[in-house]
């Protein structure tokens, strides 16, 4: 039996380069956590939307213990609705595995980027929100993220609408062995959590399980409902 799992490859934007790999290895550390939760354990729990879970008991490391700084159980938490379904257009379905994680990236001078996230998958969905604490504005992103970005305002906010490839995990659960290929399309929306851009972003990216190109109504949507409930968001 193999099972598959895709991950979106973290947009290249100025600052946030430096932490793609670190979020790439997070989430291959969390492959098997969330293939435990996705395996069947009876009709009874098959039925029952999942709550959000961590793949470690260790407290968040002292960058992300600082008031403004969301974590990654916060994020999943705001990510893991009851109307979730419904606003990405299944709303017979609900969610299968929650998770969050904190992550950090050390920089050559000794400095720590805080970059937390959350994923929520559905049968035919998946969800991720990243807060990155780089500084950066998010205006002027579209330039680095690559052709079609879209520069928008999202609700009063500086944000930019563009495409990235899934990366795919084929894990075999008889021998164990895994493989990396190149997944579907995924559709993110980077936002800045204030208007006034004064720099850090929250992103909130969809791509389902099938390699068919998400709905990007269906990404706004959740976007529209979780981003004003996070820290840091400011309302205009």
């Amino acid at each position: 039996m193999v099972d598959e799992v895709v991950e979106p490859e973290k947009g290249m934007r100025a600052g946030a380069q430096v932490v793609a790999a670190v979020v790439l290895v997070g989430g291959v550390a969390g492959l098997m956590w969330a293939l435990a939760g996705a395996l069947p354990q009876g009709a009874a729990e098959d039925e029952r939307p999942a709550t959000c879970s961590t793949s470690t008991t260790e407290p968040p490391p002292p960058e992300l213990r600082v008031p403004g700084v969301v974590s990654g159980d916060r994020l999943c938490t705001a990510l893991n609705r009851a109307d979730l379904p419904a606003l990405l257009g299944t709303p017979q379905e609900h969610t299968e595995t929650a998770d969050g994680h904190d992550f950090s990236f050390e920089l050559a001078a000794g400095s720590k980027i805080a970059i937390p996230e959350a994923t929520v998958t559905l049968d035919t969905y998946s969800v991720k929100i990243t807060a990155t604490y780089d500084g950066f504005p998010v205006e002027g992103s579209e330039d680095l993220l690559g052709g079609g970005a879209e520069s928008r305002t999202f609700l009063g906010h500086p944000a930019v609408l563009y495409s990235n490839r899934t990366i795919a995990f084929k894990v075999d659960l008889g021998g164990g062995d895994a493989e990396t290929g190149p997944g579907g399309i995924a559709r993110s929306l980077l936002v800045a959590p204030d208007a006034k851009d004064g720099g850090g972003s929250y992103e909130i990216a969809i791509w389902r399980q099938d390699d068919v190109p998400p709905d990007d109504a269906a990404l706004l949507r959740v976007a529209e409902k979780v981003l004003p409930t996070l820290p840091g968001w400011t309302h205009t």
